[in-house]
């Protein structure tokens, strides 16, 4: 798939529909709430890596302080870990689910939702929602360093949830998951040839979808792309991944569930750390898919919520090897020229007229 350069104003033609039409003005807003819970911790603490070495690292929950939407997700001494705060509905449900509440949270919280502070030292600022991990059913917010320094295990955070049905009324092929109108409007899919450019910062081959493939919580999950093969994790520049990238997955579909589909895209945003375990990595929450007809990635390498909002500066793309894939080769993956010209994501500039 041809990936383009993304240029705004003058370098791009103009688009060849007025702006992108959405039934924001239909969508109910509601309030859910949960408490930022403690990091999450195994009978036994070790995780056997991809390469049969056994860790003991930093995994899912609680307030990462030093990590957050913008930096690299690659190579840290760490396991699914979540950037900012962690939270999780930990009340009771009479007559529903044991968990109704926590599923509730899980279900309505948007990727772009405003957070707050209802209780504790920080009680009154206000934080990003960036992302959702299933599983251990999280949903994660991004507050400023001194917010982070200041809060607390069992800080109770509400969220503004708006965005579940947002629609294209013109793209009707297009289905729209965990995104709010505002992340929508300020990622800004411009209209043109009959189809939406939307900007990207990496392609996934749909081959590495790992743990959460098949399921069909994609309100409520995410999936995870696997690093271990050092010439695919090249080829596609996944080693420079960041928390907070708007990614483009080629040959998926996520409309009833993650699967597997050529002809289909799935866009979305990474929530978490890549990881050391078979089947695992970083952690793809979806927010758009449709037919390859309809979608076109276009690359911006400022395509990340932390940009978007600017609410950060981005850490700079280097590579990084991950924990698990130190210990290989790096000569492990050879690819003729050939078979490379067929299956790299090639960058060029959009040409205009």
């Amino acid at each position: 798939m041809l990936l383009v350069q993304h240029r705004r104003a003058r370098g791009l033609s103009r688009p060849t529909a007025g702006p992108l039409r959405t039934n924001a003005a239909d969508l109910v807003m509601q309030a859910v709430i949960g408490e930022i819970g403690s990091p999450i911790g195994r009978t036994n603490p070790y995780r056997i890596g991809n390469d049969g070495v056994p860790r003991i690292l930093p995994g899912p929950g609680g307030i990462s302080i030093n990590r957050r939407i913008g930096d690299r997700c690659v190579g840290l001494a760490a396991d699914h870990v979540e950037p900012g705060v962690s939270l999780r509905n930990h009340q009771r449900n009479v007559g529903g689910a044991p968990d109704g509440p926590n599923l509730a949270l899980m279900t309505s919280a948007c990727i772009g939702n405003l957070a707050r502070v209802m209780t504790g030292h920080c009680r009154g600022a206000t934080g990003l929602v960036t992302a959702k991990h299933g599983g251990v059913n999280h949903v994660l917010v991004d507050f400023d360093d001194r917010t982070l320094a200041q809060l607390s295990i069992g800080d109770r955070v509400q969220i503004y949830a708006c965005g579940l049905g947002l629609a294209l009324p013109d793209f009707p092929e297009i289905t729209l998951y965990n995104c709010s109108p505002g992340l929508l409007r300020r990622w800004d899919p411009t209209p043109r040839g009959g189809g939406l450019e939307v900007r990207v910062t990496h392609l996934v081959p749909a081959e590495i979808l790992g743990s959460g493939r098949g399921q069909n919580t994609v309100s409520r999950a995410d999936f995870d792309i696997e690093l271990f093969d050092p010439g695919v994790r090249r080829r596609y520049g996944l080693d420079t991944l960041r928390f907070g990238d708007l990614v483009c997955v080629e040959g998926a579909d996520s409309r009833f569930g993650f699967s597997v589909r050529h002809g289909h895209l799935i866009f979305g945003i990474i929530a978490h750390s890549d990881s050391t375990v078979s089947g695992h990595g970083p952690g793809i929450v979806a927010l758009m898919t449709g037919p390859v007809s309809r979608l076109r990635p276009i690359y911006d390498s400022n395509a990340n919520i932390a940009a978007l909002y600017q609410r950060r500066r981005l850490a700079s793309p280097r590579r990084r090897v991950p924990v698990a894939g130190r210990a290989l080769p790096s000569s492990a993956y050879v690819h003729s020229r050939s078979l490379r010209t067929l299956d790299t994501p090639r960058f060029a500039r959009h040409r205009t007229g």
